[in-house]
């Protein structure tokens, strides 16, 4: 059995992030759902993009922001994600190993379909809308999971964005299968409310048959298990997993786990960009998760890791991030 040497498995959607500050009118002229993210084809980001002013570009993705964010807490992580040999690929590869991170994934020679993109409208607000071409990410099969990076993290953590295609799918599956072969655990993220909707039948059968521990907010929660009751949709992902947290903005976290919940109180900050911050979030809760620390505690640093990053602009930590598991 191999040792563990990787605290984190991350594994999702590896996408460049665009951002950009828009009015509130400009993006009601799109028609876009604020809050949401909707995904677009090559042509409607690149009309997207030729009318906005970008004021980051970098590596993005949920689960990598979840990855990035989790190693400057001090968690040794690794990441798989699928780009092209284009130059967007390579500087996603390049970015990540920077930041530090193990990335085994190989950009994919002579690809036809390019490097996905996520753009990124943030109105005055804070709120984040985000557009998504989707490109080479979602080609996302079992053949790339390494098996033996699986089986060298104590968690690994799959992306609910990701979970779209059947062969991504069947990817999640195998690599739980893996992970639970060498007694690894498993977390998942369901991502998106939308997403749910779109998958839920097979959400369903991936948390009640592979999942360890399970993220969501508490729209995600509540769409999975048909309900607007946020209490009982909580109890029933309890029944279905080992390890429940559940964010809820403002009022904090919701930790179920062997029976006990545990209500972790947040605090306000001034909100500039949401992005990222459910995915800082579970970085914080993992990263703390891996020192032993107590459920409470995890919650607690995810909570400050979210507030942390939604106090600037995008999904990374500033320079100064001075948090530590």
């Amino acid at each position: 059995m191999s040792e563990i040497s990787l605290d984190l498995l991350c594994i999702g959607n590896a996408i460049v992030d665009i951002l950009a500050p828009v009015s509130h009118e400009a993006l009601k002229a799109l028609g876009s759902p604020p809050g949401g993210m909707v995904l677009i084809d090559a042509d409607q980001a690149r009309g997207i993009e030729g009318g906005i002013t970008p004021e980051q570009v970098m590596g993005g993705g949920s689960a990598a922001n979840t990855a990035v964010v989790a190693q400057r807490l001090g968690a040794r992580v690794g990441y798989l994600g699928k780009v092209a040999a284009d130059e967007a690929g390579l500087h996603y590869a390049r970015d990540l190993t920077a930041q530090g991170l193990r990335y085994p994934s190989a950009p994919v020679e002579n690809a036809d379909v390019p490097t996905a993109r996520c753009i990124i409208l943030v109105t005055p607000d804070g709120q984040r809308t985000m557009h998504t071409y989707l490109g080479i990410c979602t080609d996302f099969g079992p053949e790339d999971v390494d098996a033996e990076t699986v089986r060298s993290a104590a968690v690994t953590y799959m992306e609910g964005y990701l979970f779209d295609k059947p062969r991504a799918k069947a990817a999640f599956v195998h690599a739980a299968e893996i992970a639970h072969a060498a007694k690894r655990h498993v977390a998942l993220t369901l991502s998106d409310s939308f997403c749910v909707g779109r998958h839920k039948a097979s959400f369903r059968q991936l948390v009640a048959g592979h999942i360890d521990i399970l993220f969501a907010n508490e729209d995600e929660i509540c769409a999975l298990y048909d309900t607007t009751d946020f209490d009982a949709a909580a109890a029933q992902a309890a029944h279905e997993t080992s390890l429940v947290v559940l964010t809820r903005s403002e009022k904090g976290a919701v930790v179920i786990s062997g029976g006990q919940r545990y209500d972790v109180p947040t605090q306000p900050v001034k909100v500039v960009d949401t992005t990222g911050a459910g995915d800082a979030f579970a970085a914080g809760f993992l990263a703390a998760l891996a020192k032993g620390r107590d459920l409470a505690d995890c919650a607690a640093l995810g909570n400050q890791a979210a507030g942390a990053i939604i106090t600037r602009m995008g999904a990374r930590p500033a320079a100064e991030f001075a948090l530590r598991a």
